[in-house]
């Protein structure tokens, strides 16, 4: 079978192509993507930070194969053991110059290299804090639109909204600690969906067999695609897909969150594509791209869509409130981001209107931030910053078990 362990080789053809794009056509796509980006930035009165980063990412969605994105990126496992050693240094190093620093301390103790495969052979939890102590815990769902790896800035985020937001990091004296667990999936194309919903239930089953998890004490949630994948999940939780393990909670899950969820495949449908599509990182080209790539060959997808069944997009319904209706059975608290100036803002805010509208009993918290383009959060983790967006996170999870 194959996996996500090793990247994958590319073909003379592919290795061609990747230097034909990468000496031609980068160097005049990045400036003019720059120039756009810093221009409207300009003109919209928001911040300029991150729009170099954003130019990158956007030539690597837009003009890069699946292959060649996974040819050039190290996998999942491999940025977690590199960034994992990173931090681990830094934490020391903080020790160092301040034996009195208890967060450094604290890091510096748990941040160990943990790895547990999953029954499939091809999925893998990757851990960040010591499973073994907490009692708080977080399944997170990297993006990358389903063909790239989890980044370092996936890692950083965890552990700065999460690992640090517990009262035992802090200090405080307090047992209460966090650890969460990065799924790392099959990408696209060598597994497509609904293959990574079984991968992510099988995940939540291996979490809840090991008897320090309950749904009580779980947070589940990620960016981009893995907002899609969190949401195929709350969906097979409600009704259970025909191809997929079912997977009963004995209790609601403490809270969801979506950062910039991509939960759409229908581009002419929001006018956020429109609006935004010229300086976010992603555009009406990249998701009809992801989604066919992602949905080629799924059996019965549009059949699914026309019979009101919305695993893989469920904002592709007509009705997704009813799609979602029983939630509150489901999980407490549900939290949504996404920034003013990316495409899937329309998608993100419908997602979490029609979760509201359908299940008064679940607490939905929909923020739209001005100055933000798609996943704002990882670019703050990828630069090591503890920025506004990881900041909103933070707080919003220790109001779900701390508040």
């Amino acid at each position: 079978m194959p996996s996500t362990i090793e990247s994958p080789g590319l073909s003379l053809t592919g290795g061609l192509g990747l230097l034909f794009k990468l000496v031609v056509l980068a160097p005049p796509q990045l400036l003019f993507s720059l120039i756009r980006c810093y221009t409207l930035a300009v003109v919209r009165g928001i911040s300029l930070r991150h729009w170099a980063k954003c130019a990158l990412f956007r030539f690597a969605l837009h003009s890069l194969s699946p292959r060649q994105v996974q040819f050039m990126s190290p996998p999942t496992l491999s940025t977690y053991k590199s960034w994992l050693t990173g931090r681990q240094s830094r934490a020391a190093a903080r020790c160092k110059r301040d034996s009195s620093d208890k967060e450094a301390a604290f890091l510096a103790s748990r941040l160990k290299l943990d790895t547990e495969p999953l029954p499939d052979g091809r999925s893998s939890l990757l851990w960040i804090g010591d499973r073994h102590r907490a009692t708080k815990f977080v399944l997170f769902l990297h993006g990358g639109g389903y063909i790239a790896p989890a980044l370092p800035g996936h890692m950083e985020w965890c552990t700065n909204a999460y690992l640090r937001a517990s009262p035992a990091a802090a200090g405080k004296g307090s047992e209460e600690e966090v650890a969460v667990a990065v799924l790392q999936y099959t990408l696209c194309p060598d597994a497509q969906y609904p293959d990574q919903l079984q991968q992510a239930v099988d995940a939540l089953a291996h979490l809840f067999a090991s008897g320090r998890v309950r749904p009580g004490n779980l947070v589940l949630g990620g960016d981009s695609a893995g907002g899609n994948l969190t949401a195929q999940v709350l969906g097979h939780l409600l009704h259970p897909h025909p191809t997929t393990s079912q997977l009963v909670l004995e209790e609601p899950l403490a809270g969801v969150f979506m950062a910039s969820p991509w939960l759409s495949v229908r581009s002419d449908c929001w006018a956020s594509v429109a609006r935004n599509q010229n300086i976010d990182m992603i555009s009406a080209r990249s998701t009809d791209r992801g989604g066919g790539i992602l949905l080629e060959g799924a059996e019965g997808y549009e059949a699914q869509v026309k019979e009101k069944k919305g695993w893989a997009m469920p904002m592709d319904l007509e009705d997704p409130e009813a799609w979602f209706r029983g939630l509150d059975r489901m999980v407490k608290e549900v939290y949504v981001t996404v920034g003013e100036q990316e495409i899937l803002r329309d998608q993100g805010i419908a997602f979490g209107d029609a979760v509201r509208r359908g299940n008064p009993g679940v607490t939905v918290k929909l923020e739209v931030a001005k100055h933000e383009a798609h996943d704002w959060i990882l670019l703050e983790g990828e630069k090591g910053m503890d920025g506004d967006a990881t900041k909103r996170m933070s707080a919003w999870f220790k109001g779900v078990f701390w508040p």
